[in-house]
């Protein structure tokens, strides 16, 4: 009998083709718009996850001031010494890596060429800090960085905007008043969260960019990667705890330093990401509705269609098996269905 019903479904079909594809078409653009905004919305997640991977592993940044970003409050905190960094590398167990950071926009030329870029001052740990590959060439030697050699590893692209296609190694740029060596060349990561393109960069040793655009000691930012399965809460309490001391902040004054962690970023940016996956989901969801609706309607059209020719049927007492009420899974014979509609 079940056959006997997929056999008159495939009839139904074929009589009415138009009427039948647009049963399915409702249907398959509601599955098909569920499917696409759920795998948008899972994407853009993704996306971001992968953005805040980019900025450094297990990050936390520190930075003079109230509160970090735009419009952060600066006035009156003073910046850290080479001594804040010893003593975050020493006293603060499960930090990998601490990299003090100074930045400063300028005009990087390589002969006819000019380009306005971000010069950072920073030793090794920037690059474990910062999640950084080398596509070419190396980082600064023990020496380099000690003595303060014009030397620099360039993003990708202030590559492409000075060197073209060519190798950059060798060669050398122009900053401000003095010449760099290029030494390196960094693996590209596109733009960051908050739009800005992190390739844009030039870095050299942090004593350079003291002596030579500065002029003074002072260190704009640290940079500290925690290990792999650390507390990032416990180690930003002994943080908060080391710099205060260190910055001699009483008990009942506010911090005049702000730290942040990336990992807050990525769960506040996931949680906007996921809230628009299910908005999106709950509109495609509307369309599927629509789609279900419009296949309630055309069954419904169907079956009142063939009322009379039904009526006429049980009239003339036609076989069971003919009958569209004798499915596989319930078999009732067709004077009960008689009885049903005689009593309307």
């Amino acid at each position: 009998m079940f056959w006997s019903s997929i056999l008159l479904a495939l009839r139904a079909i074929r009589r009415n083709l138009l009427r039948s594809f647009l049963t399915i078409l409702g249907i398959v653009i509601g599955v098909s718009a569920v499917i696409t905004m759920v795998t948008l919305g899972n994407g853009a997640t993704r996306a971001v996850s992968d953005q805040i991977s980019s900025l450094g592993s297990n990050l936390i940044m520190v930075r003079p001031g109230k509160r970090l970003g735009p419009g952060r409050d600066e006035a009156g905190s003073p910046n850290f010494k080479a001594r804040d960094v010893e003593a975050v590398a020493t006293q603060i167990a499960p930090v990998k890596a601490v990299a003090p950071v100074t930045s400063k926009s300028v005009t990087v030329v390589c002969g006819a060429r000019n380009w306005s870029s971000t010069v950072t001052g920073s030793t090794n740990a920037y690059f474990t800090a910062g999640n950084w590959q080398i596509a070419d060439g190396r980082t600064f030697t023990a020496t380099e960085q000690r003595a303060g050699k014009a030397v620099c590893v360039i993003g990708a692209t202030v590559r492409k905007e000075l060197f073209g296609g060519q190798s950059p190694l060798g060669n050398e740029l122009r900053i401000k008043n003095f010449a760099c060596e290029v030494i390196g060349l960094l693996q590209s990561k596109g733009q960051s969260t908050m739009g800005t393109d992190q390739d844009d960069i030039v870095v050299i040793p942090l004593r350079t960019l003291q002596r030579r655009l500065t002029g003074n000691q002072d260190i704009h930012t640290l940079m500290i990667s925690v290990m792999d399965g650390a507390n990032t809460d416990q180690v930003m309490a002994d943080l908060r705890g080391l710099m205060r001391e260190r910055r001699k902040i009483a008990a009942n004054e506010e911090d005049n330093f702000s730290i942040l962690d990336t990992r807050q970023i990525a769960e506040a940016l996931t949680g906007t990401t996921k809230v628009l996956t299910m908005l999106l989901g709950a509109v495609a969801a509307v369309s599927l509705l629509v789609g279900g609706i419009g296949i309630m309607n055309i069954m419904l059209v169907s079956v009142t269609e063939r009322t009379l020719e039904i009526g006429i049927r049980l009239a003339i007492s036609a076989l069971n098996e003919k009958c569209c009420c004798n499915f596989w899974w319930r078999q009732w014979p067709c004077r009960h269905w008689a009885a049903l509609w005689a009593s309307f």
